[in-house]
């Protein structure tokens, strides 16, 4: 049908533009975050595309939730604008009858959404955590690059290497700065190593000198070494954790459905619900005036949608929390969410009809 073709479309195009724009300015965003946590110490150098790809991914279900809505809005209201709904609406053709062209014409978008949300958020947060703890798990000393400081992961030392060894292992000009507080130390050495020292990393130095001053005393003491040992760090053991849920495979939480692993399934499929009633939503918001100069409908589909994804968080949050059932928070937010978007489309639809008969002065009787 032409009606059906010319919104298909249209959709599509207004869906592929705003989905650009929305990933440009996304992606800015969470490339500056992730140079951030790399410039931090929080995630290696190396992964910053990585990370970034894995965060995109993640958040990509929410950036195509928001493009379908804002392109729907956008198609209908300029098709309002230019007095093309009143010719169809001449016709007999309401805004309910746009359900089902909008429908199948995102229905590919909504099934990707869902595999994304079940099974690539999931992985992709596993991939992330994952490379932060292995990096977060290395030795300060391995951290260390030849011509960069680098800062314990305590705060009390400070290491420099100028360049590398001939020898895998082996620094050159190795500066070490220490501070506890009370006591300041300052050691250089014309070469370095880290040796394993039972359950200890220790850095063997030789050819150096160093001096100690004491805060509380006011003492100082210098002196020259040709090898000496510092205790860098204790290997620790990892005791074994019990994963995030948003690392959680969907299969596996359905079979551990504790508060946690429900409040993350509510989330999980409160974004395809949700998608799907933004676009009814979107269908009921994006009917205007024509004769009026400001339209405000696309402000209100962005309030819209902030609201209702902060209120999924939130159902989450209560979810997890064992504040309400999943049951509930579901059927709750979204069955409620549906009826609205419902109730929206039926009132502009018979507004006209309800507005004649309401001004409609009544009969006087003779």
């Amino acid at each position: 049908m032409l009606f059906d073709s010319t919104v298909r479309k249209e959709l599509g195009r207004s869906f592929g533009a705003t989905l650009v724009v929305i990933l440009t300015i996304v992606l800015t965003m969470m490339l500056i975050r992730t140079l951030g946590m790399a410039a931090s110490g929080r995630v290696s150098p190396q992964d910053v595309v990585l990370v970034l790809g894995y965060t995109a991914l993640g958040h990509l279900p929410t950036m195509l939730a928001l493009s379908l809505f804002i392109g729907v809005v956008i198609t209908l209201g300029r098709m309002y604008r230019d007095s093309e709904m009143a010719i169809w609406m001449s016709s007999g053709v309401g805004l309910s009858r746009l359900i089902r062209p909008v429908l199948r014409s995102v229905w590919p978008v909504l099934a990707l959404i869902g595999v994304l949300v079940s099974v690539v958020w999931p992985w992709g947060n596993q991939q992330t955590l994952e490379m932060r703890q292995r990096y977060e798990q290395r030795s300060d000393l391995s951290r260390v690059a030849p011509g960069s400081f680098q800062t314990s992961a305590d705060g009390s030392r400070v290491f420099f290497i100028e360049r590398e060894g001939e020898t895998a292992g082996v620094g050159r000009n190795v500066f070490v700065l220490s501070n506890n507080g009370k006591q300041e130390a300052v050691t250089t050495a014309r070469a370095g190593r880290v040796e394993a020292d039972a359950d200890q990393r220790v850095l063997v130095l030789d050819s150096g000198h160093r001096n100690e001053a004491n805060s509380a005393t006011g003492t100082e003491t210098r002196m020259s070494f040709e090898r000496f040992r510092l205790t860098v760090d204790a290997f620790k053991a990892q005791a074994a954790q019990a994963p995030l849920p948003k690392a959680v495979n969907t299969i596996d939480l359905l079979r551990d459905p504790t508060p946690k692993h429900q409040g993350e399934l509510v989330w999980r499929l409160g974004s395809l619900l949700g998608a799907t009633n933004l676009l009814l939503l979107g269908i009921g918001l994006s009917a205007s005036n024509p004769r009026r100069a400001s339209n405000w409908n696309l402000m209100f589909a962005l309030l819209a949608f902030v609201v209702y994804y902060n209120l999924i968080n939130l159902s989450q949050a209560w979810v997890a929390a064992g504040k309400t059932s999943m049951g509930g928070a579901l059927i709750g937010l979204h069955g409620g969410a549906l009826l609205l978007a419902l109730g929206l489309i039926w009132w502009r639809d018979h507004a006209a009809v309800l507005r004649f008969a309401w001004r409609r002065p009544a009969k006087v009787c003779p």
